[in-house]
Protein backbone atom coordinates (compact mmCIF):
# COMPACT_ATOMS: atom_id res chain seq x y z
CA UNK A 1 0.00 0.00 0.00
CA UNK A 2 1.55 3.50 -1.04
CA UNK A 3 1.21 6.51 1.10
CA UNK A 4 -1.61 7.71 -0.85
CA UNK A 5 -4.06 4.89 -0.24
CA UNK A 6 -3.23 5.03 3.34
CA UNK A 7 -5.60 5.61 6.03
CA UNK A 8 -5.80 8.85 8.09
CA UNK A 9 -8.32 9.47 10.90
CA UNK A 10 -8.29 13.38 11.72
CA UNK A 11 -9.88 14.52 14.93
CA UNK A 12 -10.30 18.17 15.39
CA UNK A 13 -10.94 19.17 19.03
CA UNK A 14 -12.26 22.66 18.16
CA UNK A 15 -14.82 21.04 15.94
CA UNK A 16 -16.15 18.33 18.22
CA UNK A 17 -15.66 16.40 14.51
CA UNK A 18 -13.47 13.52 12.77
CA UNK A 19 -13.15 12.51 9.47
CA UNK A 20 -11.14 9.45 7.46
CA UNK A 21 -9.22 9.80 4.56
CA UNK A 22 -7.53 7.58 2.16
CA UNK A 23 -5.19 10.47 0.15
CA UNK A 24 -7.18 12.94 -0.63
CA UNK A 25 -10.69 11.47 -1.15
CA UNK A 26 -13.06 11.38 2.51
CA UNK A 27 -14.68 8.27 3.38
CA UNK A 28 -16.36 8.97 6.50
CA UNK A 29 -16.82 11.79 8.49
CA UNK A 30 -19.04 12.11 11.98
CA UNK A 31 -19.56 14.84 14.97
CA UNK A 32 -17.42 13.87 17.75
CA UNK A 33 -17.48 14.45 22.01
CA UNK A 34 -14.35 14.71 23.01
CA UNK A 35 -12.93 16.02 26.92
CA UNK A 36 -14.62 18.44 28.98
CA UNK A 37 -11.53 19.62 30.07
CA UNK A 38 -10.18 20.33 26.94
CA UNK A 39 -7.03 19.09 25.17
CA UNK A 40 -3.91 17.89 27.19
CA UNK A 41 -1.66 14.62 27.64
CA UNK A 42 -1.14 14.32 31.26
CA UNK A 43 -2.40 11.21 33.38
CA UNK A 44 -5.09 11.94 35.37
CA UNK A 45 -5.83 14.95 33.43
CA UNK A 46 -9.23 13.77 31.73
CA UNK A 47 -7.72 15.53 29.15
CA UNK A 48 -7.97 14.53 24.83
CA UNK A 49 -4.55 14.01 23.73
CA UNK A 50 -3.42 15.60 20.78
CA UNK A 51 -0.89 14.64 18.05
CA UNK A 52 0.04 11.66 15.84
CA UNK A 53 -1.08 8.81 16.83
CA UNK A 54 -2.23 4.88 15.82
CA UNK A 55 -5.05 2.47 16.88
CA UNK A 56 -3.63 -0.15 18.76
CA UNK A 57 -6.28 -2.39 18.68
CA UNK A 58 -9.90 -2.77 18.14
CA UNK A 59 -12.11 -4.37 20.38
CA UNK A 60 -15.77 -5.44 19.98
CA UNK A 61 -16.23 -6.57 16.33
CA UNK A 62 -19.54 -8.46 15.99
CA UNK A 63 -20.69 -6.92 19.65
CA UNK A 64 -24.51 -6.23 19.77
CA UNK A 65 -25.36 -2.41 19.42
CA UNK A 66 -25.32 -1.01 22.76
CA UNK A 67 -23.17 -3.37 24.23
CA UNK A 68 -21.51 -2.13 27.45
CA UNK A 69 -17.89 -2.77 28.04
CA UNK A 70 -15.99 -2.46 31.09
CA UNK A 71 -12.35 -2.59 31.50
CA UNK A 72 -12.47 -3.40 27.49
CA UNK A 73 -14.63 -6.25 28.24
CA UNK A 74 -18.35 -6.66 27.31
CA UNK A 75 -20.15 -6.72 30.46
CA UNK A 76 -23.15 -9.13 28.95
CA UNK A 77 -25.37 -5.90 29.62
CA UNK A 78 -26.74 -4.15 26.58
CA UNK A 79 -27.50 0.00 27.15
CA UNK A 80 -30.88 1.15 27.80
CA UNK A 81 -32.44 4.00 29.87
CA UNK A 82 -33.85 1.67 32.67
CA UNK A 83 -29.47 0.57 33.19
CA UNK A 84 -28.78 4.28 32.49
CA UNK A 85 -31.47 5.35 35.88
CA UNK A 86 -29.37 2.40 37.73
CA UNK A 87 -26.00 3.88 37.00
CA UNK A 88 -26.16 7.48 36.64
CA UNK A 89 -22.46 7.80 37.04
CA UNK A 90 -21.37 5.26 34.85
CA UNK A 91 -18.98 6.94 32.19
CA UNK A 92 -20.67 4.46 29.35
CA UNK A 93 -18.19 3.11 27.01
CA UNK A 94 -20.44 1.06 24.15
CA UNK A 95 -20.63 -0.82 20.91
CA UNK A 96 -16.66 -0.81 19.44
CA UNK A 97 -13.62 0.55 21.20
CA UNK A 98 -10.45 1.54 19.13
CA UNK A 99 -7.93 1.87 21.57
CA UNK A 100 -5.46 4.62 20.70
CA UNK A 101 -1.40 4.84 21.17
CA UNK A 102 0.67 8.14 20.34
CA UNK A 103 3.34 7.72 18.50
CA UNK A 104 5.46 10.63 20.08
CA UNK A 105 7.49 9.81 22.77
CA UNK A 106 7.27 12.43 25.24
CA UNK A 107 4.44 14.26 23.68
CA UNK A 108 1.65 11.30 23.85
CA UNK A 109 3.97 8.42 24.45
CA UNK A 110 5.74 6.88 27.47
CA UNK A 111 6.10 8.51 30.90
CA UNK A 112 3.47 10.49 32.39
CA UNK A 113 1.60 11.53 29.00
CA UNK A 114 1.26 8.30 27.67
CA UNK A 115 -1.85 7.38 25.56
CA UNK A 116 -2.43 4.12 25.61
CA UNK A 117 -1.76 3.80 29.40
CA UNK A 118 -4.46 6.20 29.72
CA UNK A 119 -6.83 3.86 27.94
CA UNK A 120 -7.91 6.84 25.66
CA UNK A 121 -10.40 5.01 22.97
CA UNK A 122 -12.46 5.91 20.28
CA UNK A 123 -16.22 4.49 21.46
CA UNK A 124 -20.06 4.56 21.01
CA UNK A 125 -22.04 6.18 24.00
CA UNK A 126 -25.51 6.66 24.32
CA UNK A 127 -27.21 7.96 21.90
CA UNK A 128 -29.04 10.55 23.15
CA UNK A 129 -25.74 12.44 24.51
CA UNK A 130 -24.57 15.10 22.11
CA UNK A 131 -22.23 15.28 19.95
CA UNK A 132 -20.52 18.41 18.36
CA UNK A 133 -20.26 19.41 22.46
CA UNK A 134 -17.00 18.55 24.51
CA UNK A 135 -18.30 16.47 27.45
CA UNK A 136 -15.96 13.57 27.31
CA UNK A 137 -13.60 12.05 30.28
CA UNK A 138 -11.08 12.43 27.86
CA UNK A 139 -12.14 9.69 25.12
CA UNK A 140 -13.52 10.63 22.16
CA UNK A 141 -16.98 9.76 21.82
CA UNK A 142 -19.36 8.76 18.63
CA UNK A 143 -22.70 7.82 18.02
CA UNK A 144 -23.33 4.04 18.00
CA UNK A 145 -24.10 3.86 14.23
CA UNK A 146 -21.01 6.21 13.36
CA UNK A 147 -18.80 4.44 15.83
CA UNK A 148 -19.79 0.68 13.97
CA UNK A 149 -18.80 2.28 10.64
CA UNK A 150 -15.95 3.78 11.22
CA UNK A 151 -14.62 0.41 13.49
CA UNK A 152 -15.54 -1.55 9.94
CA UNK A 153 -13.07 1.04 7.87
CA UNK A 154 -10.28 1.32 9.73
CA UNK A 155 -7.51 -1.42 10.85
CA UNK A 156 -5.15 -1.87 13.93
CA UNK A 157 -2.20 0.48 12.55
CA UNK A 158 -4.34 3.34 10.87
CA UNK A 159 -2.41 6.64 11.88
CA UNK A 160 -5.00 8.81 14.18
CA UNK A 161 -4.17 12.90 13.84
CA UNK A 162 -5.77 14.96 17.26
CA UNK A 163 -5.39 18.32 16.72
CA UNK A 164 -6.47 21.06 18.98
Amino acid sequence: MTMEQALCLTISISEQHCWLYRGEECLFNAAVSTALNGAGEKEGSGCTPRGQHIIRAKIGENAAKNTVFVGRRPTGEIFQPALAERYPDRDWILTRILWLSGTEIGKNRLGCVDTMQRYIYIHGCPDALPMGTALSHGCVRMHNDAVIMLFDLVNVGTRVMINE
